[in-house]
């Protein structure tokens, strides 16, 4: 059954935890999934689940996007830097809410389709570049916000540094097989961690994350 854009936002506030915040919410709403998913998946665009997306890469099921933008607690005045820029849904959505959003994708055929997308959707405050996200971008930080959509081995210190004071990472931290999503907080003086619920996600490659090839 094809499911809904509206039927989508329904069920990502029947999930447990159910995603509530109305920025998100209507984030979601407005961003067409559909235009970030290759031609022959478009019937399936809505559905809660992710999709392959080429490379071994794929796009983030509805509710792990929305939930891990909601685990950020976004504003319009933030800065947000995205890790793992895939088909360039996730920054769409934290663009709709955020000042700016600071993209990095390893793949550059991704980066490039990524670029495609959402210019074509006329996003104005989203920048991507090809990289080692697990480095981060240290001369665009702080940021009060980071999105890694790749599970790690353990918490990259590099990205922690580049966190503003309360500013959240928001990353999978585990075993390739799984992960557990954890939020770090960035107080004065020491980090603040958080654990929420499993889930699983492609590695982190890079120079902080898994090496490439396992």
């Amino acid at each position: 059954m094809r499911i809904t854009r509206e039927e989508m936002v329904r069920i990502l506030q029947m999930h447990d935890p159910p995603v509530t915040n109305k920025l998100v919410l209507d984030a979601m709403s407005r961003v067409p999934r559909h235009e970030f998913v290759d031609e022959n998946l478009i019937s399936r665009a809505y559905n809660d689940s992710p999709l392959p997306i080429g490379h071994y890469q794929t796009i983030s099921q509805p509710y792990m996007v929305a939930k891990m933008t909601e685990l950020l607690n976004p504003n319009p005045h933030m800065t947000v830097l995205e890790i793992g820029t895939g088909s360039g849904y996730q920054a769409a959505v934290l663009a709709e809410i955020v000042k700016k959003v600071y993209s990095i994708e390893r793949i550059p055929e991704l980066a490039e389709k990524a670029e495609q997308n959402v210019k074509k959707m006329g996003y104005q405050n989203i920048v991507i570049r090809v990289g080692d996200g697990s480095v981060g971008w240290p001369e665009m930080s702080p940021f009060q916000g980071i999105i890694v959509t790749a599970g790690a081995p353990s918490i990259p210190n590099s990205l922690q540094e580049q966190l503003d004071i309360q500013g959240k990472l928001v990353i999978p931290i585990g075993p390739m097989e799984f992960q557990v999503l954890q939020v770090i907080t960035r107080l004065k003086d020491d980090f603040e961690t958080k654990q929420y619920f499993q889930c699983r996600f492609v590695p982190l490659i890079g120079i902080r994350g898994w090496r490439e090839g396992g």
